[in-house]
């Protein structure tokens, strides 16, 4: 072929063959080297980066009450629930409910509200604890969703779409800022050593982003990451020629296979390992504590012990540069679709302790300042009772509720005893002052320092970001 004359066809026939080429060899590099400079492959580490603006958080403490905490029996008082009590008022709302055949009629409050604290903040004697912490944080009335089933509900506030496979807010947060501490992992998820929250382990995935940026997680009994201290303790002058050694093949193994990011989280994981074996030892040691912290938060004693300790070692890392902290509880314990007097008392006796004793803990020290506590679920409840099977009054609960929820975010940058948006005169949707969850995301990256319009990465040629493409908002009025 290449000593035959080339006819005009056979020229425009190769010549196609490059250019089809060619778009190839650009569509895959985009793919592989996603917001690539000019002169090389994208760094895809945990060394601190600079936010877009001066930021008034530095690190985040997330406590997803996972399961939907009813609204209208914690912060939100309803007088006209009492009023009505007992009134039908299924035909008004059939279309926001899950389990039809169970609906009652309209469910007053078995909790007493009372305002507290120099800003008058109404919080039911279900949190007695966190009733003496209420000037500290900026309470959202008016938050609301789109899907009232938890799975797309938790996918929704997690990770910004009602499905799997994205990013999660923690995942987001460490990709824009990196971590202070290099020696601990930049995300750490303390879950329930009773189990898992609803989707497991994808609530604090990376999605596309690199695996480096997804959470992991530390167990709050026992050795806090597994295999992490080796069988048999050899010289350190042996060890770091080890460490050195895997270092430069690890090196080279990399260079030969450009743009893996599963093999370089792989890799970053091994040595962050190796960093770890002080560092998390240190962090997650509570008998550094002095027994009156440890009686503040409630550990030594049931039911608060379990998450009395994640909420102090959550203290613990942030006091040492990790960025994002996560607690969960297992199942979903604040779902209380029956019995909610006592099913709802039991899921604050849990948490209200340990919650108010991080807020104090956190303002005693000065760290409150530059960390941003949130508090939330995926939704709310409804005004109107869920019956059980059978329809005994004495035992109804609440169903699930997407146009009306609480929330509230404490420290880094936000208004302490303040109170935004409300519902309406039931309780059943948000009315004033709405936020959305692509609001509440933005407003928590605009804390953290980060634009939510410019955090974000090329995927397909398109740019992704944790508001996608829907409308959102800086809650500007809960900022300090």
């Amino acid at each position: 072929m290449a000593d035959s004359p080339s006819s005009r066809r056979s020229f425009f026939h190769r010549v196609a063959g490059g250019i089809y080429g060619t778009a190839l060899a650009s569509l895959l590099s985009r793919d592989l080297f996603a917001d690539e400079p000019a002169h090389g492959r994208p760094t895809f580490d945990l060394a601190p980066r600079r936010p877009h603006f001066s930021a008034r958080a530095k690190a985040v403490i997330h406590l997803f009450m996972n399961g939907g905490p009813s609204q209208m029996d914690l912060f939100d008082p309803k007088p006209m629930l009492d009023k009505l009590h007992g009134t039908q008022h299924f035909e008004k709302i059939a279309g926001e409910i899950e389990n039809v055949k169970d609906a009652g009629a309209i469910l007053r409050s078995p909790f007493k509200f009372a305002q507290h604290g120099q800003s008058g903040m109404w919080v039911s004697d279900a949190l007695p604890c966190l009733a003496r912490q209420v000037d500290r944080i900026s309470l959202i009335r008016s938050m609301h969703t789109t899907n009232l089933t938890h799975e797309p509900a938790i996918y929704l506030i997690q990770s910004g779409k009602m499905g799997p496979g994205r990013p999660t807010l923690g995942s987001w947060v460490v990709y824009g800022l990196g971590s202070e501490n290099q020696n601990l992992p930049a995300y750490v998820v303390l879950d329930d050593p009773l189990g898992l929250p609803i989707n497991g382990v994808e609530n604090w995935q990376s999605g596309f982003l690199p695996p480096l940026y997804q959470g992991t997680r530390f167990r709050s009994t026992g050795s806090p990451v597994l295999n992490l201290r080796p069988d048999v303790e050899r010289p350190e002058a042996v060890v770091q020629m080890e460490r050195d050694l895997l270092s430069r093949l690890d090196a080279i193994h990399k260079r030969r296979r450009p743009a893996q990011h599963d093999l370089d989280a792989r890799i970053a994981a091994y040595e962050l390992a190796a960093r770890m074996q002080l560092a998390a030892t240190d962090a997650l040691d509570l008998s550094q504590e002095t027994q009156s912290t440890l009686e503040m938060y409630g550990v030594g004693k049931q039911p608060t012990d379990s998450y009395g300790k994640r909420c102090l070692i959550a203290r613990r890392l942030v006091e040492r540069g990790v960025r994002f902290v996560q607690l969960y509880i297992n199942g979903q314990i604040w779902d209380n679709h029956t019995a909610l007097a006592g099913e709802l008392r039991s899921a604050c006796q849990r948490t209200d302790q340990p919650v108010a004793a991080l807020l104090a803990d956190l303002a005693q020290r000065g760290l409150l300042e530059e960390t941003l506590v949130i508090w939330g679920g995926e939704f709310g409840r409804l005004p109107i009772a869920q019956l059980p099977a059978d329809k005994n009054e004495s035992r109804a609960g609440r169903d699930h509720n997407k146009n009306a929820f609480c929330s509230w975010l404490a420290g880094g940058g936000v208004k302490g005893g303040y109170v935004h948006g409300a519902t309406d005169e039931l309780g059943m949707a948000a009315a004033e002052n709405k936020v959305s969850v692509p609001d509440w995301h933005a407003t928590i990256l605009h804390l953290l320092g980060l634009d939510f319009e410019e955090l974000a990465i090329e995927q397909h040629g398109l740019k992704e970001r944790l508001t996608g493409v829907n409308p959102a908002r800086v809650v500007r009025e809960v900022l300090a």
